[in-house]
């Protein structure tokens, strides 16, 4: 009799303890969140990804209720303050605005990335903006028509140059190349500033640029736009055109995205949290012009993150394979 009182005690006391372990993440969820929330941002402050980061961040904090503070992450061009985020507990108090760079095409050219888009938990997208191709003066084309004919008759004489190897601006290059059939010498730069001096003091014919880099350089006078690299002009620069009106250019679709990302293995109450806190945000009117004012459009609020991300990594793949490029 003692024995089989004993088994019903240990019995209860582990039932118990199964249902307070199932309560509690639904615990966690309904008073999520109860603290500070750490966004990640893979770049040092200044960048694009980090100001964008840090409109998602205020605009997420009071919705919230909870401050939301901006951790700049650097190195690796991103890498590295995503392996941190994709290494941390999926509990919604870690999580990141990420671009293209770090959370698709790192992967594809770099072994000694560890992390997959796998190891993330789609919040949503934030904004994209297309890159632009410019001349320098010293190439001595007004428009995309002159520069195929230029380049076209001239097979590995002229370079373009771009932020570095394997960064979303050298995929748009090289896509570009592979569309036109076009021969030309892919210089990178550490960075979008000597890109500009050297563009601008004429020591390189062409770069490519995202849109909100590109933009004062371009309303100076100092480089010549050819076009943007979406399937459509910019609603931020309608008077450029996109490279797609061009015939050799029709399959040109490719720009600078950024994500709102968390540990994969989020609880899905919490990433509805955070969903419908950066939907509010996005639709804000306040938010929407910021966005503009750095070259951004914001995202449709129903497109699948996950599955947008996905085709991305497909479309970024055959450039890849299709320069060799490997950093």
């Amino acid at each position: 009799m003692q024995n089989k009182d004993m088994l019903r005690r240990t019995a209860i006391v582990a039932g118990l303890l199964l249902a307070t372990t199932a309560a509690a993440p639904a615990f966690a969820a309904d008073n999520y969140p109860s603290r500070a929330i750490t966004m990640v941002v893979g770049y040092p402050a200044g960048g694009s990804t980090d100001l964008v980061g840090r409109l998602v961040a205020d605009g997420l904090a009071s919705r919230l209720g909870q401050p939301v503070v901006v951790e700049n992450v650097g190195g690796a061009g991103g890498a590295i303050g995503a392996q941190k985020v994709a290494k941390s507990p999926a509990d919604g108090y870690t999580i990141m605005v990420g671009a293209n760079n770090e959370l698709a095409i790192a992967k594809l050219i770099n072994k000694a990335v560890k992390y997959s888009i796998d190891d993330f938990t789609s919040i949503g997208l934030v904004g994209s903006q297309p890159m632009v191709l410019v001349a320098s003066h010293k190439a001595g084309v007004k428009n995309a028509a002159e520069f195929v004919s230029l380049v076209g008759k001239n097979p590995d004489k002229f370079s373009y140059g771009s932020s570095g190897v394997g960064t979303a601006l050298h995929l748009a290059g090289e896509l570009v190349k592979e569309q036109g059939k076009l021969h030309m010498t892919h210089i990178p730069y550490k960075g979008v500033a000597p890109l500009t001096t050297d563009l601008v003091g004429n020591n390189i014919e062409f770069g490519m640029f995202v849109l909100s880099s590109g933009l004062p350089q371009i309303k100076a006078g100092k480089v010549v736009a050819l076009g943007t690299t979406e399937a459509k002009r910019s609603a931020i620069t309608p008077d450029i055109p996109a490279l797609s009106e061009l015939p050799q250019f029709k399959n040109v679709d490719i720009n600078s995205w950024f994500a709102l990302m968390a540990p994969k293995g989020l609880p899905a109450p919490i990433a509805a949290k955070l969903k419908k806190a950066l939907d509010e945000t996005m639709a804000s009117p306040e938010f929407r012009k910021k966005m503009e004012e750095t070259g951004n459009v914001v995202a449709n609020p129903k497109v699948d993150a996950g599955k947008y991300i996905n085709n991305e990594i497909a479309k970024y793949s055959k450039i890849v394979q299709f320069a060799k490029i490997e950093n």
